[in-house]
Protein backbone atom coordinates (compact mmCIF):
# COMPACT_ATOMS: atom_id res chain seq x y z
CA UNK A 1 0.00 0.00 0.00
CA UNK A 2 2.65 2.44 0.92
CA UNK A 3 4.10 1.87 -2.83
CA UNK A 4 0.91 2.47 -4.48
CA UNK A 5 0.70 6.08 -2.60
CA UNK A 6 4.02 6.87 -3.89
CA UNK A 7 3.32 6.04 -7.16
CA UNK A 8 0.14 8.25 -7.15
CA UNK A 9 1.96 11.34 -5.67
CA UNK A 10 4.69 11.14 -8.06
CA UNK A 11 2.33 10.67 -10.68
CA UNK A 12 0.20 13.71 -9.23
CA UNK A 13 3.66 15.98 -9.29
CA UNK A 14 4.36 14.76 -12.94
CA UNK A 15 0.99 16.26 -13.87
CA UNK A 16 1.61 18.93 -12.12
CA UNK A 17 4.55 20.29 -13.22
CA UNK A 18 3.41 18.97 -16.76
CA UNK A 19 0.36 22.00 -16.66
CA UNK A 20 2.67 24.59 -15.63
CA UNK A 21 4.50 23.87 -18.61
CA UNK A 22 1.81 23.65 -20.74
CA UNK A 23 0.27 27.08 -19.73
CA UNK A 24 3.30 28.73 -18.96
CA UNK A 25 2.65 30.54 -21.97
CA UNK A 26 0.04 32.36 -20.90
CA UNK A 27 0.74 32.96 -17.60
CA UNK A 28 0.69 36.74 -16.97
CA UNK A 29 4.14 38.51 -16.84
CA UNK A 30 4.77 39.64 -13.44
CA UNK A 31 8.51 40.35 -13.13
CA UNK A 32 11.28 41.76 -15.96
CA UNK A 33 12.17 40.32 -19.16
CA UNK A 34 15.16 39.67 -20.63
CA UNK A 35 15.13 39.73 -24.43
CA UNK A 36 16.34 37.55 -27.20
CA UNK A 37 17.00 37.97 -30.64
CA UNK A 38 15.88 34.63 -32.70
CA UNK A 39 17.72 34.42 -35.84
CA UNK A 40 14.88 32.97 -38.12
CA UNK A 41 17.13 31.28 -41.06
CA UNK A 42 18.63 28.88 -37.86
CA UNK A 43 17.14 29.99 -35.06
CA UNK A 44 20.31 31.00 -32.52
CA UNK A 45 19.63 32.69 -29.54
CA UNK A 46 21.53 36.18 -29.02
CA UNK A 47 20.95 37.71 -25.84
CA UNK A 48 20.56 41.47 -25.19
CA UNK A 49 20.46 43.50 -21.94
CA UNK A 50 17.67 45.33 -20.93
CA UNK A 51 17.92 49.07 -20.23
CA UNK A 52 17.04 50.84 -16.72
CA UNK A 53 15.10 54.30 -16.98
CA UNK A 54 12.83 55.84 -18.81
CA UNK A 55 11.76 53.64 -20.96
CA UNK A 56 10.90 56.17 -23.95
CA UNK A 57 12.18 59.37 -23.40
CA UNK A 58 10.87 60.76 -26.26
CA UNK A 59 7.29 60.98 -24.92
CA UNK A 60 5.65 60.90 -21.95
CA UNK A 61 3.88 57.15 -22.03
CA UNK A 62 0.34 56.38 -22.00
CA UNK A 63 -1.32 52.90 -23.02
CA UNK A 64 -4.70 52.86 -24.49
CA UNK A 65 -6.58 49.85 -24.52
CA UNK A 66 -9.23 50.22 -27.58
CA UNK A 67 -12.36 47.63 -28.08
CA UNK A 68 -12.95 47.69 -31.75
CA UNK A 69 -15.99 44.86 -31.73
CA UNK A 70 -18.32 43.09 -29.67
CA UNK A 71 -20.36 40.13 -30.97
CA UNK A 72 -22.88 38.41 -28.88
CA UNK A 73 -22.45 34.57 -30.26
CA UNK A 74 -25.14 33.25 -27.36
CA UNK A 75 -28.07 34.87 -26.34
CA UNK A 76 -27.08 37.34 -23.51
CA UNK A 77 -30.19 38.86 -22.30
CA UNK A 78 -33.58 37.47 -21.05
CA UNK A 79 -35.53 39.94 -23.20
CA UNK A 80 -34.85 40.98 -26.83
CA UNK A 81 -31.02 41.59 -27.85
CA UNK A 82 -27.63 41.98 -25.68
CA UNK A 83 -27.41 45.57 -23.84
CA UNK A 84 -23.47 45.80 -23.78
CA UNK A 85 -20.91 48.16 -21.71
CA UNK A 86 -17.29 47.38 -21.14
CA UNK A 87 -15.24 47.77 -18.70
CA UNK A 88 -11.45 48.27 -18.47
CA UNK A 89 -8.76 48.19 -15.66
CA UNK A 90 -5.59 49.90 -16.77
CA UNK A 91 -3.00 49.42 -13.58
CA UNK A 92 -5.91 48.97 -11.68
CA UNK A 93 -7.84 52.31 -12.67
CA UNK A 94 -11.37 51.85 -14.03
CA UNK A 95 -12.89 53.05 -17.42
CA UNK A 96 -16.37 51.86 -18.18
CA UNK A 97 -17.83 52.52 -21.83
CA UNK A 98 -21.86 53.65 -22.31
CA UNK A 99 -24.59 50.95 -22.89
CA UNK A 100 -25.32 50.12 -26.49
CA UNK A 101 -29.00 49.10 -25.78
CA UNK A 102 -30.48 45.98 -27.41
CA UNK A 103 -27.76 45.29 -30.05
CA UNK A 104 -26.16 41.80 -30.44
CA UNK A 105 -23.02 43.48 -32.43
CA UNK A 106 -20.91 46.49 -32.25
CA UNK A 107 -18.93 47.83 -34.42
CA UNK A 108 -18.19 51.36 -33.15
CA UNK A 109 -14.67 51.69 -31.27
CA UNK A 110 -14.91 52.41 -27.92
CA UNK A 111 -11.25 53.18 -26.00
CA UNK A 112 -9.16 54.10 -22.65
CA UNK A 113 -6.54 55.57 -22.01
CA UNK A 114 -4.03 55.90 -19.04
CA UNK A 115 -1.00 57.65 -18.42
CA UNK A 116 1.34 55.40 -16.91
CA UNK A 117 5.23 55.80 -15.16
CA UNK A 118 7.51 55.91 -18.17
CA UNK A 119 10.48 53.68 -16.48
CA UNK A 120 7.91 51.04 -15.40
CA UNK A 121 7.90 48.29 -17.88
CA UNK A 122 4.32 46.05 -17.19
CA UNK A 123 1.07 47.67 -17.17
CA UNK A 124 -2.04 45.43 -15.94
CA UNK A 125 -4.95 45.26 -17.50
CA UNK A 126 -8.58 43.86 -17.33
CA UNK A 127 -11.19 43.56 -19.75
CA UNK A 128 -14.69 42.87 -18.88
CA UNK A 129 -17.88 42.59 -21.06
CA UNK A 130 -20.96 42.90 -19.45
CA UNK A 131 -25.05 43.07 -20.77
CA UNK A 132 -27.48 45.51 -18.48
CA UNK A 133 -29.97 42.59 -18.28
CA UNK A 134 -33.79 43.61 -17.29
CA UNK A 135 -31.30 46.20 -15.00
CA UNK A 136 -29.04 43.74 -13.48
CA UNK A 137 -25.66 43.61 -15.15
CA UNK A 138 -24.73 40.00 -15.85
CA UNK A 139 -20.96 39.62 -16.80
CA UNK A 140 -20.45 37.85 -20.41
CA UNK A 141 -17.75 34.72 -20.98
CA UNK A 142 -14.84 36.11 -23.08
CA UNK A 143 -11.98 33.56 -22.26
CA UNK A 144 -11.38 29.53 -22.05
CA UNK A 145 -11.54 29.42 -18.48
CA UNK A 146 -13.87 26.63 -17.92
CA UNK A 147 -14.77 27.46 -14.64
CA UNK A 148 -13.84 23.83 -13.18
CA UNK A 149 -12.11 25.52 -10.45
CA UNK A 150 -13.24 29.31 -10.49
CA UNK A 151 -15.36 30.36 -13.29
CA UNK A 152 -14.13 33.58 -14.28
CA UNK A 153 -15.22 35.14 -17.65
CA UNK A 154 -13.07 38.42 -17.62
CA UNK A 155 -9.79 38.55 -19.50
CA UNK A 156 -6.35 39.43 -17.57
CA UNK A 157 -3.07 40.64 -19.59
CA UNK A 158 0.72 42.47 -19.07
CA UNK A 159 0.88 44.99 -21.22
CA UNK A 160 5.19 45.65 -22.34
CA UNK A 161 6.29 48.94 -22.47
CA UNK A 162 9.31 47.81 -23.71
CA UNK A 163 7.84 45.25 -26.72
CA UNK A 164 4.09 46.78 -27.39
CA UNK A 165 3.15 43.45 -26.90
CA UNK A 166 0.95 41.30 -24.07
CA UNK A 167 0.61 38.51 -22.33
CA UNK A 168 -1.67 36.48 -20.12
CA UNK A 169 -5.23 35.05 -21.10
CA UNK A 170 -4.79 36.27 -24.29
CA UNK A 171 -1.37 36.49 -26.47
CA UNK A 172 0.64 35.92 -29.62
CA UNK A 173 2.53 32.77 -30.39
CA UNK A 174 4.23 31.00 -33.82
CA UNK A 175 3.91 27.75 -32.30
CA UNK A 176 0.08 26.85 -33.36
CA UNK A 177 -0.11 23.38 -31.47
CA UNK A 178 1.05 25.73 -28.12
CA UNK A 179 -0.81 29.14 -29.16
CA UNK A 180 -3.63 31.37 -28.55
CA UNK A 181 -6.91 29.26 -30.66
CA UNK A 182 -8.88 32.70 -30.85
CA UNK A 183 -5.99 34.87 -32.35
CA UNK A 184 -4.11 37.85 -30.87
CA UNK A 185 -6.59 40.62 -30.03
CA UNK A 186 -9.36 38.23 -30.35
CA UNK A 187 -11.28 37.25 -27.00
CA UNK A 188 -14.00 34.22 -27.40
CA UNK A 189 -16.19 32.75 -24.92
CA UNK A 190 -16.24 29.44 -27.20
CA UNK A 191 -12.60 28.47 -26.21
CA UNK A 192 -13.83 26.92 -23.08
CA UNK A 193 -15.53 24.05 -25.25
CA UNK A 194 -19.13 25.68 -24.83
CA UNK A 195 -19.75 25.92 -28.19
CA UNK A 196 -23.73 24.51 -27.60
CA UNK A 197 -24.10 25.72 -24.52
CA UNK A 198 -25.47 28.68 -22.74
CA UNK A 199 -23.12 30.62 -21.34
CA UNK A 200 -23.26 34.34 -22.12
CA UNK A 201 -20.33 33.34 -24.47
CA UNK A 202 -19.12 36.68 -26.61
CA UNK A 203 -16.90 37.52 -29.32
CA UNK A 204 -14.25 40.81 -28.59
CA UNK A 205 -11.77 41.94 -31.31
CA UNK A 206 -9.25 44.55 -29.02
CA UNK A 207 -5.66 46.40 -29.38
CA UNK A 208 -2.96 47.44 -26.98
CA UNK A 209 -1.48 50.41 -27.93
CA UNK A 210 1.09 52.87 -26.61
CA UNK A 211 2.00 56.14 -27.84
CA UNK A 212 5.33 56.63 -30.19
CA UNK A 213 6.82 59.11 -31.16
CA UNK A 214 7.57 58.06 -35.04
CA UNK A 215 4.20 56.65 -35.30
CA UNK A 216 5.27 53.42 -36.52
CA UNK A 217 3.92 51.09 -34.13
CA UNK A 218 7.42 49.99 -33.55
CA UNK A 219 8.61 51.45 -29.61
CA UNK A 220 11.63 53.79 -28.89
CA UNK A 221 13.23 50.69 -26.43
CA UNK A 222 12.72 48.06 -29.66
CA UNK A 223 13.69 49.92 -32.24
CA UNK A 224 17.27 51.42 -30.00
CA UNK A 225 18.13 47.97 -28.94
CA UNK A 226 16.53 45.39 -30.96
CA UNK A 227 16.17 46.61 -34.36
CA UNK A 228 18.96 49.46 -33.88
CA UNK A 229 16.80 51.54 -36.33
CA UNK A 230 16.32 55.59 -35.39
CA UNK A 231 12.93 55.94 -33.03
CA UNK A 232 12.21 59.10 -34.52
CA UNK A 233 11.84 58.00 -37.88
CA UNK A 234 8.75 56.47 -39.33
CA UNK A 235 9.68 52.77 -40.42
CA UNK A 236 6.65 51.71 -41.93
CA UNK A 237 7.01 49.88 -45.32
CA UNK A 238 10.47 49.49 -44.77
CA UNK A 239 11.89 45.92 -45.67
CA UNK A 240 15.45 45.70 -46.04
CA UNK A 241 15.32 41.67 -45.95
CA UNK A 242 13.59 42.17 -49.47
CA UNK A 243 11.52 39.38 -48.60
CA UNK A 244 7.87 41.37 -49.31
CA UNK A 245 6.90 41.96 -45.88
CA UNK A 246 7.48 44.97 -43.85
CA UNK A 247 9.34 45.34 -40.79
CA UNK A 248 5.63 46.50 -39.26
CA UNK A 249 4.21 43.02 -39.99
CA UNK A 250 7.29 41.03 -38.93
CA UNK A 251 7.40 43.26 -35.71
CA UNK A 252 3.77 42.46 -34.95
CA UNK A 253 3.14 38.65 -35.88
CA UNK A 254 7.08 37.86 -35.36
CA UNK A 255 7.68 38.77 -31.90
CA UNK A 256 5.96 36.89 -28.47
CA UNK A 257 6.34 36.30 -24.89
CA UNK A 258 8.16 33.27 -23.98
CA UNK A 259 9.16 31.59 -21.16
CA UNK A 260 12.91 30.65 -20.94
CA UNK A 261 13.81 27.40 -18.86
CA UNK A 262 17.53 27.77 -18.88
CA UNK A 263 17.45 31.36 -17.03
CA UNK A 264 14.13 31.15 -15.38
CA UNK A 265 12.61 33.98 -16.61
CA UNK A 266 9.88 35.75 -18.92
CA UNK A 267 11.86 36.86 -22.69
CA UNK A 268 10.96 38.70 -25.43
CA UNK A 269 11.09 36.59 -28.47
CA UNK A 270 11.80 37.79 -31.91
CA UNK A 271 10.90 35.17 -34.34
CA UNK A 272 10.79 36.73 -37.77
CA UNK A 273 13.70 39.20 -38.11
CA UNK A 274 12.81 42.25 -39.94
CA UNK A 275 16.23 41.88 -41.08
CA UNK A 276 16.84 38.40 -42.13
CA UNK A 277 15.37 36.79 -45.18
CA UNK A 278 12.34 34.74 -44.03
CA UNK A 279 10.05 32.74 -47.03
CA UNK A 280 6.73 34.42 -46.53
CA UNK A 281 5.51 33.63 -49.41
CA UNK A 282 5.15 29.87 -48.72
CA UNK A 283 4.91 30.14 -44.87
CA UNK A 284 1.45 29.34 -43.68
CA UNK A 285 1.53 28.41 -40.11
CA UNK A 286 -2.01 28.63 -39.33
CA UNK A 287 -2.46 26.25 -42.53
CA UNK A 288 -5.83 28.34 -43.69
CA UNK A 289 -3.86 28.39 -47.60
CA UNK A 290 -3.24 31.93 -46.69
CA UNK A 291 0.77 32.32 -47.08
CA UNK A 292 2.35 35.01 -44.40
CA UNK A 293 2.47 37.29 -47.71
CA UNK A 294 -1.04 36.59 -48.03
CA UNK A 295 -1.66 37.56 -44.41
CA UNK A 296 0.13 40.45 -44.84
CA UNK A 297 -2.08 41.62 -47.87
CA UNK A 298 -5.10 40.79 -45.72
CA UNK A 299 -3.96 42.34 -42.42
CA UNK A 300 -5.67 45.20 -42.94
CA UNK A 301 -9.41 43.92 -42.83
CA UNK A 302 -7.91 41.23 -39.69
CA UNK A 303 -6.03 38.65 -40.76
CA UNK A 304 -3.90 37.00 -38.36
CA UNK A 305 -1.23 34.27 -39.54
CA UNK A 306 -1.74 31.70 -36.61
CA UNK A 307 -5.63 30.93 -36.22
CA UNK A 308 -7.67 30.27 -39.65
CA UNK A 309 -9.08 32.85 -42.03
CA UNK A 310 -11.16 32.47 -45.07
CA UNK A 311 -12.06 35.56 -47.20
CA UNK A 312 -14.95 35.46 -49.53
CA UNK A 313 -16.25 38.14 -52.22
CA UNK A 314 -20.03 38.58 -52.54
CA UNK A 315 -20.54 40.26 -55.53
CA UNK A 316 -25.11 41.09 -55.68
CA UNK A 317 -27.25 41.35 -58.62
CA UNK A 318 -28.73 44.83 -58.92
CA UNK A 319 -32.73 44.79 -58.50
CA UNK A 320 -34.59 44.23 -61.92
CA UNK A 321 -36.62 46.87 -63.89
CA UNK A 322 -39.92 45.50 -63.59
CA UNK A 323 -39.58 45.06 -59.50
CA UNK A 324 -38.31 41.76 -59.98
CA UNK A 325 -37.07 40.85 -56.32
CA UNK A 326 -33.67 42.23 -56.09
CA UNK A 327 -30.80 40.24 -55.23
CA UNK A 328 -29.79 41.74 -51.84
CA UNK A 329 -28.16 39.59 -49.03
CA UNK A 330 -29.98 40.38 -45.34
CA UNK A 331 -27.61 42.35 -43.91
CA UNK A 332 -28.37 40.10 -40.50
CA UNK A 333 -27.82 36.91 -42.49
CA UNK A 334 -24.18 38.17 -42.62
CA UNK A 335 -23.65 38.22 -39.25
CA UNK A 336 -25.47 34.43 -38.75
CA UNK A 337 -22.91 33.05 -41.06
CA UNK A 338 -20.03 34.88 -39.33
CA UNK A 339 -21.44 33.06 -35.58
CA UNK A 340 -20.85 29.99 -37.38
CA UNK A 341 -17.61 30.38 -37.84
CA UNK A 342 -16.06 32.36 -35.01
CA UNK A 343 -17.40 29.71 -32.82
CA UNK A 344 -15.12 26.91 -34.35
CA UNK A 345 -11.87 30.36 -34.50
CA UNK A 346 -12.37 30.27 -38.16
CA UNK A 347 -12.64 34.20 -39.03
CA UNK A 348 -15.33 34.69 -41.80
CA UNK A 349 -13.98 37.52 -43.65
CA UNK A 350 -17.07 38.74 -46.21
CA UNK A 351 -16.40 41.07 -48.52
CA UNK A 352 -19.29 42.61 -49.55
CA UNK A 353 -17.90 46.20 -50.86
CA UNK A 354 -15.63 47.03 -47.76
CA UNK A 355 -12.13 44.89 -49.42
CA UNK A 356 -11.99 45.97 -52.35
CA UNK A 357 -14.45 43.80 -53.94
CA UNK A 358 -18.04 43.39 -53.66
CA UNK A 359 -19.58 44.36 -56.93
CA UNK A 360 -22.68 45.65 -57.98
CA UNK A 361 -23.75 43.43 -61.31
CA UNK A 362 -26.21 44.73 -63.68
CA UNK A 363 -29.43 42.71 -63.66
CA UNK A 364 -30.38 39.62 -65.77
CA UNK A 365 -33.33 37.86 -65.07
CA UNK A 366 -31.53 34.59 -65.92
CA UNK A 367 -27.75 34.00 -65.59
CA UNK A 368 -27.06 30.47 -66.93
CA UNK A 369 -23.43 28.95 -65.89
CA UNK A 370 -21.14 30.44 -69.02
CA UNK A 371 -22.64 33.55 -67.87
CA UNK A 372 -21.75 33.36 -64.35
CA UNK A 373 -18.19 32.26 -65.48
CA UNK A 374 -18.18 35.40 -67.69
CA UNK A 375 -19.14 37.59 -64.23
CA UNK A 376 -16.46 35.85 -62.39
CA UNK A 377 -13.46 37.07 -65.31
CA UNK A 378 -15.17 40.73 -65.32
CA UNK A 379 -16.32 41.32 -61.53
CA UNK A 380 -13.27 38.53 -59.44
CA UNK A 381 -10.57 38.74 -61.32
CA UNK A 382 -11.27 42.00 -63.81
CA UNK A 383 -9.91 41.00 -66.52
CA UNK A 384 -6.22 40.32 -64.96
CA UNK A 385 -5.84 36.31 -65.13
CA UNK A 386 -2.93 37.05 -62.05
CA UNK A 387 -5.26 38.40 -59.81
CA UNK A 388 -3.76 38.22 -56.07
CA UNK A 389 -7.34 37.52 -55.31
CA UNK A 390 -7.67 34.42 -56.66
CA UNK A 391 -6.47 31.53 -54.69
CA UNK A 392 -6.98 34.16 -51.34
CA UNK A 393 -10.42 34.68 -51.85
CA UNK A 394 -13.51 32.82 -52.35
CA UNK A 395 -15.87 33.73 -54.66
CA UNK A 396 -19.69 34.39 -54.03
CA UNK A 397 -22.31 35.32 -56.10
CA UNK A 398 -25.87 36.20 -55.54
CA UNK A 399 -27.72 36.64 -58.57
CA UNK A 400 -31.65 36.70 -59.61
CA UNK A 401 -32.16 32.97 -61.30
CA UNK A 402 -29.77 31.14 -62.18
CA UNK A 403 -31.89 27.92 -62.34
CA UNK A 404 -30.95 26.30 -59.28
CA UNK A 405 -30.79 27.53 -55.18
CA UNK A 406 -27.33 27.09 -55.50
CA UNK A 407 -24.30 25.66 -57.11
CA UNK A 408 -20.44 25.42 -57.29
CA UNK A 409 -19.58 26.49 -60.75
CA UNK A 410 -16.03 25.43 -62.93
CA UNK A 411 -14.53 28.78 -64.39
CA UNK A 412 -12.44 27.27 -66.86
CA UNK A 413 -9.24 27.74 -64.93
CA UNK A 414 -9.11 25.49 -62.51
CA UNK A 415 -10.25 27.51 -59.44
CA UNK A 416 -13.11 25.93 -57.28
CA UNK A 417 -13.75 28.30 -55.27
CA UNK A 418 -16.96 30.23 -57.24
CA UNK A 419 -20.07 29.80 -56.61
CA UNK A 420 -23.90 31.11 -56.63
CA UNK A 421 -27.36 31.12 -55.17
CA UNK A 422 -29.99 32.72 -56.91
CA UNK A 423 -32.61 35.19 -54.76
CA UNK A 424 -35.70 34.01 -56.67
CA UNK A 425 -35.26 30.23 -55.66
CA UNK A 426 -34.29 31.02 -51.87
CA UNK A 427 -37.01 33.12 -51.35
CA UNK A 428 -39.36 30.45 -52.17
CA UNK A 429 -37.84 28.47 -49.06
CA UNK A 430 -37.54 31.92 -46.51
CA UNK A 431 -41.31 32.15 -45.88
CA UNK A 432 -40.59 29.47 -42.98
CA UNK A 433 -37.23 30.33 -41.32
CA UNK A 434 -36.78 33.98 -42.80
CA UNK A 435 -34.47 35.67 -44.91
CA UNK A 436 -31.56 35.75 -43.12
CA UNK A 437 -31.24 32.43 -42.04
CA UNK A 438 -32.70 30.87 -45.60
CA UNK A 439 -29.86 32.82 -47.09
CA UNK A 440 -26.82 31.97 -44.96
CA UNK A 441 -28.09 29.22 -44.53
CA UNK A 442 -27.54 27.83 -48.68
CA UNK A 443 -24.77 30.26 -49.28
CA UNK A 444 -22.45 27.87 -46.16
CA UNK A 445 -24.23 25.15 -48.00
CA UNK A 446 -22.35 26.14 -51.22
CA UNK A 447 -19.04 27.82 -49.62
CA UNK A 448 -18.75 24.17 -47.75
CA UNK A 449 -18.60 22.65 -51.25
CA UNK A 450 -15.21 24.91 -51.76
CA UNK A 451 -14.09 23.25 -48.62
CA UNK A 452 -14.04 19.82 -49.80
CA UNK A 453 -17.04 18.60 -46.77
CA UNK A 454 -17.44 14.84 -48.09
CA UNK A 455 -21.03 14.66 -47.81
CA UNK A 456 -21.94 11.31 -46.42
CA UNK A 457 -25.06 11.71 -47.38
CA UNK A 458 -28.37 13.40 -46.59
CA UNK A 459 -27.36 15.62 -49.77
CA UNK A 460 -29.07 13.88 -52.67
CA UNK A 461 -30.26 10.40 -51.39
CA UNK A 462 -34.06 11.52 -51.11
CA UNK A 463 -33.15 13.97 -47.99
CA UNK A 464 -35.48 16.92 -49.34
CA UNK A 465 -38.59 16.71 -47.45
CA UNK A 466 -39.91 14.73 -44.25
CA UNK A 467 -42.02 12.38 -46.59
CA UNK A 468 -38.92 10.95 -48.02
CA UNK A 469 -37.24 8.16 -46.36
CA UNK A 470 -33.58 10.27 -46.67
CA UNK A 471 -34.83 13.06 -44.71
CA UNK A 472 -34.98 10.70 -41.61
CA UNK A 473 -32.28 8.23 -42.50
CA UNK A 474 -30.00 11.50 -41.95
CA UNK A 475 -31.59 13.64 -39.39
CA UNK A 476 -28.21 12.66 -36.98
CA UNK A 477 -26.20 14.78 -39.54
CA UNK A 478 -27.20 18.10 -38.42
CA UNK A 479 -25.59 20.08 -41.22
CA UNK A 480 -26.46 22.86 -43.85
CA UNK A 481 -24.83 20.68 -45.87
CA UNK A 482 -27.45 18.12 -45.61
CA UNK A 483 -30.55 18.96 -48.09
CA UNK A 484 -32.90 18.30 -44.70
CA UNK A 485 -31.73 20.82 -43.12
CA UNK A 486 -30.75 23.63 -45.54
CA UNK A 487 -32.44 26.84 -45.49
CA UNK A 488 -32.83 26.37 -41.85
CA UNK A 489 -29.90 25.71 -40.47
CA UNK A 490 -27.04 27.75 -40.20
CA UNK A 491 -23.91 25.57 -38.98
CA UNK A 492 -22.23 22.36 -40.28
CA UNK A 493 -22.28 19.31 -37.97
CA UNK A 494 -19.36 18.20 -35.54
CA UNK A 495 -19.55 14.40 -35.46
CA UNK A 496 -20.96 14.17 -31.85
CA UNK A 497 -24.62 12.28 -32.77
CA UNK A 498 -23.28 8.99 -33.71
CA UNK A 499 -24.02 6.73 -36.85
CA UNK A 500 -25.23 9.03 -39.61
CA UNK A 501 -23.59 12.18 -38.80
CA UNK A 502 -20.03 13.37 -40.31
CA UNK A 503 -17.58 15.82 -39.06
CA UNK A 504 -17.74 18.68 -41.13
CA UNK A 505 -15.93 21.48 -38.87
CA UNK A 506 -12.73 18.80 -38.27
CA UNK A 507 -12.04 17.95 -42.29
CA UNK A 508 -12.68 21.67 -43.70
CA UNK A 509 -9.68 21.49 -46.31
CA UNK A 510 -9.11 25.59 -46.55
CA UNK A 511 -6.78 24.27 -50.10
CA UNK A 512 -8.93 22.59 -52.05
CA UNK A 513 -10.41 26.07 -53.97
CA UNK A 514 -7.05 26.62 -55.17
CA UNK A 515 -7.46 23.55 -57.03
CA UNK A 516 -3.77 24.28 -59.34
CA UNK A 517 -3.22 27.72 -58.83
CA UNK A 518 0.08 28.86 -59.91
Amino acid sequence: MKIDKKIVCLLMIGIFLFSLNVSAVKTPLTTTQDTILIDSTNKSIQQSSPVEGDIDPLVDLEVTVTIKEIRALKKTDNIGQSDFFVVVFINGEKFRSKVWLNKNYINEPWSATLNVPDEEENVSIKIQLWDLNIGLPKICDLNDDDGTLLNTYDVNLVYDMKSAHWSGDDYNYPYVAWGDASGYGRLNGCDDNSIYEAERDCLVYFDITQNDYDGDTIPYWTEVNLYHTDPEVNDTGRDDDGDKVPIEWEFKWGTFMDYDWHSDSWVLVSYYDPFVYDDHETLDPDADALSNYEEYLTSQWGSDPYRKDIFVELDQMEAGPNGEDASIFPEAGKDIIRDAFDKYNICLHLDDGSMGGGEWIPFDNETPREELVLLYQNYFLHGIKNNWRRGVFHYGLLVYDATYAGYVFGTDDNYWGAYQISSKRVNKHAIISGKPTAYASVYMHELGHTLDIRIPGGHDDKSNYPWELGWWKWRPYKSCMNYGYTYALVDYSDGSRGKRDHDDWNTLDFFAFQADIE
